[in-house]
């Protein structure tokens, strides 16, 4: 995700620093260039040689060192960064920043900083809550900064509230969605469907698919990176919630299809990633449905769903691209090329379960790209990089529409 991009972290001390080497091996581990910067006392709390060790590149520490080649170290760092992210940032860092005081290294190269910035505020409740500190916080926000909004839980001092670092995989993520990807889908409304939906035979049991999620989280979360306004209708999944779109959780076929049709028509892209359920009980029991004491079996009536998919290509707006995906056992292309044109789609991705990497829960995929004018397999790829390379087909074919 980062692969050529430079993450400058500041650390300031407080005993939130500890997490700033993970966030730091979390950086790397998507190929980022981390440059560190400490203050003084932050290395009462971590040593420089723990980031060093993680970086492979020299932690900083002084303005004033002389133990490096020649250059104006503050400004050689602020000009190679594509971000700034000061992860924990003290009240009395931010306080600093806030009235432009650089009297330290991390400050200094703050102010000569024009790249995207960024602060992990962690301290005290009643710190952070000060009337002050809040002040210097809105401050840097009208300056242009991200505030990484603190957790509530159990703080270091003993104390249960609100001041807890946000956690390093939150602003890996947050690093990702600043500087991944060029903005070039900014204006463009995306709706994602992911997950699978859940049929209810009676207050215990239910009808469902083995889907994680991944594909359309994916898709959904590449969008965001983009710069899209994206709309992403979940079914039930063991995956986080991100926090940069709008996010709507479903159970049914029938709250998916209510959820998609009452926003459709204000998107420009649909991508249907959902594995909706075809039937659904025809009756649900109020109460759970008790064993039957003879040995025969038991049978339940079943109806078909709404058809989501249709419906879209049936009430498809002008310029609206319209997306779906078409999982298979067999005869892969001729049924997927066949529900391409029964549900009026613009683009359908065809994968077989039965191919190594293209099963329910992994992290990989193989996907065919299927128009109405050609076709485009795809190598087993991860579901971040198949859904890249989907939105700019369809950012493509939405410019020739």
């Amino acid at each position: 995700m980062l692969q050529g991009k430079n993450v400058l972290l500041g650390v300031t001390g407080g005993i939130a620093a500890y997490k700033s080497a993970d966030l730091a091996s979390k950086l790397i581990k998507q190929h980022a260039n981390v440059d560190v910067i400490m203050t003084e006392n932050a290395t009462k709390f971590v040593t420089p040689l723990t980031f060093e060790s993680i970086t492979h590149t020299r932690c900083v520490t002084d303005t004033f060192d002389r133990g490096s080649y020649y250059e104006v170290e503050h400004i050689a760092l602020a000009d190679k960064a594509d971000v700034l992210v000061i992860a924990p940032a003290t009240a009395n860092c931010i306080a600093k920043l806030a009235c432009g005081i650089a009297d330290d290294m991390l400050t200094t190269t703050a102010l000569a900083c024009d790249c995207i910035k960024m602060i992990a505020p962690a301290m005290n409740t009643k710190m952070y809550e000060n009337p002050v500190t809040q002040r210097n916080i809105e401050t840097l926000r009208g300056l242009g900064y991200i505030i990484l909004e603190p957790g509530d839980g159990f703080l270091a001092c003993g104390t249960v509230g609100k001041g807890r670092m946000e956690e390093p995989s939150t602003i890996t993520e947050a690093i990702i969605n600043e500087i991944a990807h060029e903005k070039d889908m900014n204006g463009i409304k995306v709706l994602v469907t992911a997950g699978p939906t859940m049929e209810a035979i009676d207050p215990v049991r239910y009808i469902t698919n083995h889907s994680s999620g991944k594909m359309g989280y994916a898709i959904a979360k590449a969008a965001a990176r983009r710069g899209a306004d994206v709309i992403l209708v979940s079914g039930h999944t063991n995956l986080d919630k991100p926090t940069n779109m709008e996010y709507l959780e479903v159970t049914s076929a029938e709250d998916m299809f209510n959820e998609v049709t009452k926003r459709a028509a204000e998107c420009d892209i649909i991508i249907k990633a959902a594995a909706v359920a075809d039937y659904t009980p025809v009756t649900t029991a109020d109460d759970k449905i008790k064993k039957a004491d003879d040995s025969e079996g038991m049978s339940i009536p079943l109806k078909r769903t709404k058809d989501i998919l249709k419906w879209l290509g049936e009430n498809k707006k002008k310029g609206q691209i319209l997306c779906g995906f078409s999982m298979e056992t067999k005869d892969l292309l001729d049924n997927s090329r066949k529900k391409l044109k029964k549900k009026n789609l613009d683009m359908i991705c065809a994968n077989n379960l039965k191919d190594a990497g293209a099963g329910f829960g992994v992290d990989t995929n193989v996907i065919t790209f299927i128009t109405n004018e050609d076709e485009q397999a795809l190598e087993c790829m991860s579901k971040d990089n198949v859904s890249d390379l989907l939105l700019s087909r369809l950012m493509k074919m939405r410019e020739n529409k």
